[in-house]
């Protein structure tokens, strides 16, 4: 009977890491800035992250991409600038579970070593706000350039925190 168990502890364990799967960047677009001789052109991409915790919520990242044959083999460090823009996506908001009142949601690779993109959500109760902030960092210097986005939740619908 050991082996009836085992496809069953098998399809639990797949779901159990496809719930806690790293948040994926969905491209939406790109433009060219700059040609370059070999591999791809410079260019600025845009890219939707929806918010694992908060159903109907999507931030939209636009950050440069440097290009060149180390850009296009993955050893250039993108610059650290980025904007973005979160919305309320679908008609009702819905919260998976609790939030923490600073959370980092989204983190993608800017260079080969220690230089990451960061999405932090921040509850603002008082409000009944999300606030989005983007900002990179690096192992030994990190950049203060930043930008910022607010989902307003309607009042309705109480943001749940921890």
């Amino acid at each position: 009977m050991p082996h009836s168990t085992t496809p069953f502890r098998a399809i639990v364990m797949m779901t159990l890491c496809l719930l806690h799967a790293p948040v994926r960047a969905e491209p939406v677009g790109e433009v060219d800035t700059a040609f370059r001789w070999l591999g791809r052109d410079d260019r600025v991409v845009v890219e939707a992250y929806d918010d694992p915790k908060v159903r109907g919520v999507t931030c939209y990242v636009s950050r440069a991409r440097t290009g060149g044959v180390k850009g296009t083999v993955g050893l250039a460090e993108d610059r650290a600038e980025a904007s973005i823009a979160c919305r309320q996506v679908a008609e009702t908001v819905g919260f998976a579970e609790k939030l923490p009142r600073q959370e980092d949601v989204f983190t993608e690779r800017m260079s080969i070593l220690f230089k990451r993109l960061h999405v932090v959500r921040l509850v603002d109760p008082r409000r009944n706000t999300l606030v989005y902030l983007a900002y990179s960092d690096k192992l030994i210097d990190g950049s203060p350039q930043n930008s910022v986005s607010a989902v307003p939740i309607p009042s309705a619908t109480p943001i749940p925190v921890k």
